[in-house]
């Protein structure tokens, strides 16, 4: 009997160590912030909000979704889904078929050679750098005269060609890498993104949309998506793949659980952790390894970290409250989009996670 409740007590420890996600409580929480939140945004406040999802502890204890969404519908979250390259990254590493972020990109691409705009500095690029959004090369989302502008690659048929044939960028404005805090400069690109997909699918040598539901989706029970590719027919990690709200809210948890779901090491914990950690500035927050960082809260602000796309959709981890957060929405090309779920992670959800001790 001593022994039978020792294993007992020992397999809770686990799943509480775990924090699996657990649906029980879900809205059964009267938390007077939380039902104002769904009140201001089932009104329109926000827009074209379409889910909110929040869990403390493991424990989802809210759940609703809005604009005639519901629990089955799959949304795309745009660049949300950019940080797929990160946690597929993480993977490859940890199974040996990359060494490190530090192996050159180059060991991958043979295949993709010789480049447009040569230059010996083209050869250092690592996978580091692509996850940093900092390599040397012109891309830059937000200036529509960039080479590298991502509409500019959607219309051509090779996208890794299209990324390693740019020039180096001149850093006509602001520090050079070299002069700023991290050592490095962001330049958000989409091209650089798509690219580590396929790093990664030359790495593995088989189909990188195969891998990830073997090593990924499958461990979380991930069933029903809808992936996305380039017109070469590899996963698209520049965004766009479209997953329903409880599974985006999963891979958020594994993040927040140290890479471990039901007692497995799906990811190695030292990856999150640096994936997740500050690498460089970028605008008003940090960056990690795709991840932006970021403090939300009302009166107290607390680190996190999180996946972001287009319209202001949000997969959050808060690991000093233990809390992860998924909103989507349809805000696309808003300008309001990204102040909109800020506001709702800063005035309701942080706040009304804390306890009574203001932790």
């Amino acid at each position: 009997m001593k022994y039978t409740l020792i294993t007992v007590v020992y397999f809770l420890c686990i799943l509480h160590c775990n924090a699996q996600l657990n649906f029980s409580k879900t809205n059964k929480s009267n938390i007077s912030l939380l039902n104002e939140m769904d009140s201001i945004v089932s009104s329109g406040k926000y827009e074209r909000i379409t889910s909110i999802l929040i869990a403390k502890d493991g424990n989802v204890l809210f759940e609703k979704y809005y604009n005639e969404n519901d629990v089955n519908s799959k949304h795309n979250t745009r660049s949300v889904t950019k940080t797929m390259a990160t946690l597929l990254t993480g993977i490859a590493i940890d199974k040996g078929y990359i060494e490190s972020e530090n192996d050159k990109i180059f060991d991958y691409l043979q295949h993709k050679l010789p480049v447009k705009n040569p230059d010996k500095r083209k050869e250092e690029i690592t996978i580091e750098d692509l996850l940093t959004m900092s390599s040397v090369l012109e891309c830059n989302d937000s200036n529509r005269y960039s080479r590298g502008n991502e509409e500019r690659m959607y219309i051509i048929e090779d996208w890794a060609k299209f990324y390693l044939d740019l020039p180096i960028y001149s850093y006509p404005w602001g520090p050079k890498p070299e002069e700023r805090p991290y050592g490095r400069a962001f330049s958000y690109c989409s091209a650089g993104a798509a690219l580590v997909a396929e790093i990664l699918q030359s790495a593995i040598k088989s189909n990188l949309a195969e891998f990830a539901k073997k090593n990924l989706f499958e461990p979380l029970t991930i069933k029903d998506y809808t992936l996305h590719y380039t017109p070469h027919k590899i996963l698209n990690t520049a965004g766009g793949s479209e997953y329903k709200s409880r599974d985006l809210l999963k891979l958020i948890q594994l993040c927040l659980n140290k890479g471990q779901w039901n007692g497995k090491q799906i990811i190695s914990s030292s990856w999150i952790e640096k994936a997740s950690t500050t690498k460089l500035e970028a605008y008003d927050a940090e960056y990690g390894y795709l991840f932006w960082l970021k403090n939300f809260g009302k009166d107290k602000k607390y680190n996190s970290f999180f996946m972001s796309g287009n319209g202001g959709n949000k997969v959050l981890a808060c690991p000093e409250l233990n809390v992860s957060v998924v909103i989507t929405t349809t805000n696309y090309g808003n300008r309001n989009g990204h102040n909109y779920t800020d506001e709702i992670v800063n005035n309701f959800i942080i706040p009304a996670m804390l306890d009574k001790n203001g932790r």
